[in-house]
């Protein structure tokens, strides 16, 4: 499973027979999940169901069908399941596959060895989501209605996602997301070879500078030449924030306020640009902390 789940609450749904299976289940998911047992009882499912942020029923897919059909609205509000057959085989995500199920099927196969069995069109070939690139850039989508047309999509082609600044009025077409982005931007740039203790510590020196905490961090961000530098994936890792890899189109694009030394690479520069391109102001110029360069915006 790529990245680090959040920690999220999961009720593990069991028939008392099952308890032994649920209770391995929990134990499975401790690392990346808050996951608590719970006992089968009819009357008790509308509770269970707003209580946690997903669940895994350890059950057949069509029981887990048949209990659910009363409780669903909509899948932006509806609990996430993952049915899991008794004989701990298969994880079949039944409900929200791109609202956590899909994730927590995965977890369930990296522990368990259970296999994820993922339907959703995207996921299964292979592509992109607009839940997923949401959740990478820590961003809201604002007109959730035009989630299946962007999906669909994405199963063609590559759809871009274009910041646009104010102030300004847009009018957009169904078939076009708006998200809007949550958190600080972060931009980073660096020295080859950089370690991943040397990343974190810079970007805490600059949060200090800011005034802002590691909590306060929506998305780091830096350029494409960056994808292999072990340290800045690891120091990513370790925050539990995506990494954007912008283009050299993107970062060219921006207008950044101070001079760079990647200008010998033909790029207006790398850590400041990183932030003008995704963020709507500029709140801590580049500025280098050893042989890391940071910039923050928000």
């Amino acid at each position: 499973m790529s990245g680090k789940v959040a920690q999220r609450a999961v009720g593990v749904l069991v028939f008392p027979r099952d308890r032994e299976k649920g209770e391995r289940i929990v134990q499975s998911l401790a690392e990346n999940y808050r996951p608590s047992l719970i006992f089968w009882e009819e009357e008790r499912l509308e509770m269970v169901l707003s209580k946690f942020d997903l669940l895994v029923a350890v059950m057949a897919v069509g029981i887990v069908v048949r209990f659910l059909c009363g409780h669903l609205k909509d899948k932006w509000t509806d609990t996430p399941v993952v049915a899991v057959d008794s004989s701990l085989k298969c994880a079949v995500p039944v409900v929200g596959g791109h609202h956590g199920a899909n994730d927590l099927a995965l977890c369930l196969g990296d522990a368990l060895g259970l296999f994820p069995a993922i339907t959703t069109a995207t996921d299964a070939s292979g592509r992109p989501c607009l839940e997923g690139v949401a959740a990478k850039l820590g961003a809201e989508i604002v007109d959730k209605d035009s989630s299946k047309a962007v999906n669909i999509a994405f199963l063609r082609e590559d759809v871009p996602v274009m910041r646009l600044k104010g102030p300004k009025i847009v009018v957009v077409d169904d078939d076009v997301a708006v998200l809007k982005i949550k958190g600080l931007v972060v931009g980073l740039g660096a020295r080859r070879g950089v370690s991943y203790v040397e990343v974190l510590e810079a970007i805490d020196a600059a949060l200090a500078e800011a005034g802002r905490r590691r909590e306060d961090i929506g998305i780091l961000a830096t350029a494409w030449l960056k994808r292999d530098e072990i340290g800045m994936t690891e120091a990513a890792r370790c925050l539990g924030k995506e990494m954007l890899y912008l283009s050299e189109k993107t970062l060219n694009a921006q207008a950044p306020t101070t001079p760079s030394r990647a200008e010998d690479l033909g790029l207006a520069g790398v850590a400041e640009p990183a932030v003008l391109a995704l963020a709507t102001k500029l709140i801590l110029p580049k500025k280098a902390y050893g042989r890391v360069t940071v910039a923050i915006g928000a």
